[in-house]
């Protein structure tokens, strides 16, 4: 296995994006990151197909796109003609997606370039940096999303791979990061790719309201001061600390404890069950949680020990401090 391959499978191993030697189907546009996605997919072993949407949108160029796809990536070629120049990038994504759903388990070739360029816009954009899901709750999945750009055409050289280039993306917006921005970036700063993917996280993030709340609570010089962040929850400083009291909200699941100095939070990589030699991971295939659910499963931590999976598991010790129940259950 190549140094490249082993970084791919051990991002598919840390969030079970593929059952090992399992079936995925990946979505090719004929370019080096998708090309090199579907070959080293199968030299890690999966069974791999193909799959190409045509959008029309550059004529000659789309047609020939599309049969590389077919001829050289053994692509299946689905015809989405939009028959509009003035489609956005999310409404030809959501095309995509849709057109290929029967495929099931589908892979795309984003990599952390593109996680890179979907921060920045959306910062400008919105003020959040919110990035690419390596996991999409539609099936659609990213085993390329932490290896770059450049590794993917490095690869497609290694391994004197063909592939095509879209003469149109530098009249993109991600063109124009790519091209203008991000060079200016680097100037400034050799490490802001790097920094701009570290703001993506996979982590759920705050409302912006309670965003400001908690900022201006512990920006405060006051010893004892309070914020209501709602929903019956209240954050209180006294001095250095600062606690939550009332009950938490955690998607669609409730939590309250009598204890204090308890964090909720999603699961890490080597999270085992206080007291326990389990692994979180094989208390979540062990209860039968789906897949797709378990990044976003709430974990109850005492320290760095996990004290109770809702609905699934408590430590012991831990079994009256916690109560948890979700909404649809009162």
């Amino acid at each position: 296995m190549s140094a490249f391959a082993a970084r791919v499978e051990a991002t598919i191993r840390r969030h079970e994006l593929i059952s090992p030697g399992g079936e995925i189907a990946c979505l090719v546009s004929g370019g080096a990151d998708s090309t090199c996605l579907a070959h080293v997919l199968r030299e890690l072993g999966y069974a791999v197909s193909a799959v190409h949407v045509d959008h029309g949108l550059r004529g000659d160029e789309s047609s020939a796109d599309a049969a590389f796809c077919r001829d050289v990536l053994g692509a299946d070629v689905l015809d989405c003609h939009v028959g509009s120049q003035n489609a956005s990038e999310a409404q030809l994504r959501a095309i995509r997606y849709e057109a290929t759903a029967s495929f099931g388990l589908r892979a795309t070739g984003h990599t952390a370039s593109d996680q890179v360029e979907t921060v920045l816009y959306r910062l400008v954009s919105s003020g959040n940096a919110r990035g690419i899901k390596v996991e999409r709750e539609d099936g659609v999945v990213r085993p390329l999303l932490e290896v770059w750009r450049e590794d993917t055409v490095g690869y497609c050289e290694e391994h004197g791979l063909a592939h095509r280039v879209d003469s149109s993306n530098v009249d993109t917006k991600r063109g124009l990061i790519r091209e203008e921005i991000l060079p200016l970036l680097r100037r400034l700063h050799p490490g802001a790719e790097r920094n701009l993917v570290a703001l993506a996280g996979d982590r759920p993030r705050l409302p912006r309201d309670l965003e400001d709340a908690l900022l201006a609570l512990v920006s405060s010089t006051h010893g004892t001061k309070h914020a209501d962040l709602g929903g019956g929850v209240r954050a209180v400083r006294e001095y250095e600390e600062v606690r939550l009291e009332g009950h938490v909200r955690f998607g669609p699941w409730r939590l309250e404890s009598a204890r204090p100095g308890l964090t909720v939070r999603t699961r890490r990589p080597g999270d085992r069950l206080a007291g326990r030699t389990r692994k979180i991971q094989d208390v979540f295939v062990d209860a039968k949680v789906p897949r797709a659910q378990r990044d976003t499963w709430p974990l109850v931590v005492s320290g760095d020990e996990v004290v109770a999976v809702p609905g699934v598991v408590v430590a012991p010790g831990w079994e009256d401090a916690v109560r948890a129940w979700k909404d649809a259950e009162e």
